[in-house]
């Protein structure tokens, strides 16, 4: 299930949010990636101790938490600390699944959702989508700034080699309560159902049907 999230960010945090990472310290985005990911890996991340990180991670991480359709979509149990990404001409991320199990001892997490914030406008670089591998063939990602994709972890996906500009990014990876992608899938758009009918025929037995449905679905699945 690839699910894109409108306006996420409003553009006045996108600002502040660029400003305060321009100049800011960046390192070799290999220091994150695991063996075989390492290979086909070129970008640059902010520095993972900086204070900055922690701090912008929050404020996005606030927004993410608090929106109803990623809460719906992701069902989110744990996340990790996220990544801020630059790719600049002639960076790119081969195709690659994410590691499984992420995190330090004592405090690791299945990966389970995988999700990109894009931070700049599909028109201040050139290349650099999101390709991700479906059933139904790849689907490029490139969205406006503030906008985010959420996709199973699982997922063969890569990041265009960037011809032109900067590409920036923030990413992070959930587990999410609901372990299977399919039966998330099925909680998801279940969910769309139920919110409709919940809004527009609150008293209607087979609105009563469908909340029954979804809740003691997320009950019997939920690995909480």
């Amino acid at each position: 299930m690839l699910i894109t999230i409108p306006r996420v960010l409003a553009p006045e945090e996108i600002r502040s949010i660029r400003a305060a990472l321009d100049g800011a310290p960046f390192v070799d985005g290999k220091l994150t990636a695991g063996f075989a990911a390492g290979r086909v890996k070129r970008n640059l991340e902010l520095e993972r101790e900086s204070e900055l990180r922690a701090r912008l991670a929050q404020q996005v991480m606030g927004r993410l938490l608090g929106n109803e359709i990623f809460q719906a979509a992701a069902l989110p149990y744990r996340a990790s600390t996220p990544i801020f990404a630059r790719y600049v001409p002639g960076m790119f991320y081969g195709d690659h699944v994410d590691d499984p199990v992420m995190g330090t001892f004592g405090q690791r997490y299945r990966s389970d959702v995988s999700l990109t914030v894009f931070l700049n406008d599909p028109d201040a670089y050139e290349g650099g989508e999101l390709v991700i591998r479906t059933p139904f063939g790849d689907q490029q990602v490139k969205l406006p700034a503030g906008d985010v994709v959420v996709y199973p972890s699982s997922s063969i996906h890569r990041v265009a080699e960037v011809t032109r500009g900067e590409r920036l990014v923030m990413i992070t990876w959930l587990q999410s309560m609901v372990r299977d992608p399919a039966r998330r899938e099925l909680l998801w758009e279940l969910s769309r159902a139920r919110e409709t009918l919940l809004r527009e025929a609150p008293q209607a037995d087979h609105t009563g049907q469908v909340d029954r449905s979804y809740v003691n679905l997320l009950r019997m699945w939920s690995e909480v």
